[in-house]
């Protein structure tokens, strides 16, 4: 019998070796196909209620496969989890997160999960929402200046873990306490930044995708607002903020690029001096090599817009002491001047009535579109007959009068 572990509202395809898009942290088994790597190792991966990910020994050698629910050690009894990898694919993920099983405490599978296995899991999961809701009210009503976001209890019912957010340090030893005294269980405080939080509820960003700390964002390194100023990003906080309040996480998955181009470019700080002003930094274009400048240190004003060598020829010169009449050189073949997109309809490029082109008789002129209008030829109007239409044919007198012996 085949089993679906529900892991936070979202389900698994057993034996399949595509990205389920609702699976959070899912990885892409790209050797799924290749039978020879599947025995490479007897570590599996297990993935247990949101995020939360684990790396255990198949030392009995059971044999396993991508989507089994199985009971794997605790500490204590025992907890239920989904294997979401196996194979060589195992060995590259244990690398990428420093996982060094000479240096950790190396925890066994036990089994395939039975059906007592999956009834007590379910039933200690039934726990959790009320369990939180107690939890919060208990810290509060010890004035802890603290958030618990949620709780997880262990496959076997014998442990909590409560995940909490606290912006300072948080003294919850007389919170344990009277949390094995009112919920009977193992007590394991664990606590997570804003991004994790994020990450554990999911959502969609502003660019209409799933979060990336719910999608495959493992690490989460500190974002800066130089961040935002190295690409030119307008410094507002309510577009920077990301869903957990905290600047947005892609700000830095292109900053190496930009950091990397814009050396290539003077100083920011460096002024450009003429004969007749004095020029500042207004804005840089990494993309087309460009650089503004303004003769006002606070806003824009007579903005002239150089390449990024003549500013470094400007600055050659006023470190030797001359300085030239104008910032901008027209007698250099500069591209300075933005270059017209021409754009084009990938659906529609060919045009709909690109049929009913007129065609050229052999004297040049071309032919008259045909009319689809009934016309009469001259005979029919010139003489009194009834008057028949180009397109229809003309009723013959056998016709009419086998009509009228129809009727």
């Amino acid at each position: 019998m085949d089993y679906k572990l529900d892991i936070g509202g979202c389900q698994m395809n057993k034996k399949g070796c595509n990205r389920n898009s609702t699976q959070k942290l899912s990885t892409f088994d790209w050797m799924c196909d290749l039978p020879e790597t599947q025995k490479d190792t007897d570590f599996v991966e297990v993935q247990f209620k949101n995020t939360r990910k684990g790396y255990f020994l198949n030392s009995t050698k059971i044999p396993l496969e991508k989507g089994d629910v199985i009971a794997v050690e605790s500490s204590p009894g025992h907890d239920i989890g989904e294997v979401t990898l196996v194979g060589r694919l195992v060995l590259l993920q244990m690398k990428k997160y420093n996982v060094h099983p000479d240096k950790i405490e190396v925890r066994r599978v036990y089994r395939k999960a039975k059906e007592t296995d999956l009834e007590k899991y379910q039933e200690a999961k039934g726990k959790e929402q009320e369990t939180m809701i107690k939890a919060r009210q208990i810290a509060e009503s010890l004035k802890l200046n603290m958030k618990i976001g949620d709780v997880e209890f262990q496959g076997d019912g014998n442990k909590a873990i409560f995940y909490y957010i606290a912006d300072e340090r948080v003294d919850f030893r007389q919170l344990i306490k009277v949390f094995a005294e009112t919920f009977r269980v193992r007590i394991e405080m664990k606590q997570i930044g804003a991004r994790q939080e994020a990450g554990r509820i999911g959502g969609i960003g502003p660019c209409g995708r799933e979060l990336c700390c719910s999608g495959w964002m493992t690490n989460f390194n500190s974002v800066s607002t130089s961040a935002a100023r190295y690409q030119d990003i307008s410094l507002n906080p309510q577009k920077l903020a990301g869903q957990c309040a905290k600047l947005k996480c892609c700000m830095n998955f292109e900053l190496d690029s930009y950091m990397d181009a814009i050396k290539n470019f003077p100083s920011k700080e460096i002024q450009l001096e003429t004969i007749d002003n004095t020029y500042y930094h207004f804005k840089t274009d990494v993309f087309k090599g460009l650089i503004s400048y303004s003769t006002s240190q606070n806003f824009g004003a007579n903005i002239v817009t150089i390449s990024a060598k003549r500013a470094k020829e400007i600055i050659a010169l006023n470190k030797k002491g001359s300085k030239p009449e104008i910032l901008d050189d027209h007698s250099e073949d500069e591209e300075i001047k933005p270059v017209p997109i021409d754009y084009e309809n990938g659906v529609g490029q060919d045009s709909l009535t690109r049929f009913d082109t007129h065609k050229k008789r052999s004297n040049g002129k071309p032919n008259k579109r045909p009319n689809n209008k009934p016309q009469f030829s001259k005979s029919e109007q010139s003489e009194n007959k009834p008057t028949t239409l180009r397109f229809q044919k003309p009723i013959k007198k056998n016709d009419t009068d086998t009509t009228k012996k129809d009727a």
